[in-house]
């Protein structure tokens, strides 16, 4: 399965993107999915999960109610909205396809991986 990121850009703080995540090659309807992302110099971090069925989520501690993962799989679309952005938001987002369909915050346990969608926050 192929994914491809997309919705990131340039907002101000306190600014809200969507970024969407599509497969082609396959079906995300069996898929675990997440997103992670990687700020410059620093490691990949895990931001949310979802089940292959949309029915649990998993977040990273500093999101604090303010992104919000969801999946459409009719669409074969995976979303994360991000509201209340912060200038520490600014990273590279990419979206992931894990065989754990539960899904899971560990990183090497998702073997597709979207190209990256550039997020930057401006104070």
């Amino acid at each position: 399965v192929q994914l491809q990121a997309s919705g990131g850009g340039l907002v101000q703080a306190g600014g809200s993107l969507r970024l969407s995540c599509v497969a082609s090659g396959g079906t995300l309807g069996t898929y675990g999915m997440g997103w992670f992302r990687q700020a410059p110099g620093k490691e990949r971090e895990f931001v949310a999960a979802i089940s292959w069925s949309g029915g649990a989520t998993y977040y990273a501690d500093f999101m604090k109610g303010r992104f919000s993962i969801s999946r459409d799989n009719a669409k074969n679309t995976v979303y994360l909205q991000m509201n209340s952005l912060k200038p520490e938001d600014t990273a590279v987002y990419y979206c992931a396809a894990t065989a754990d369909k539960y899904g899971t915050t560990l990183s090497s346990l998702y073997g597709y991986w979207g190209q990256g969608t550039q997020v930057t926050v401006s104070s």
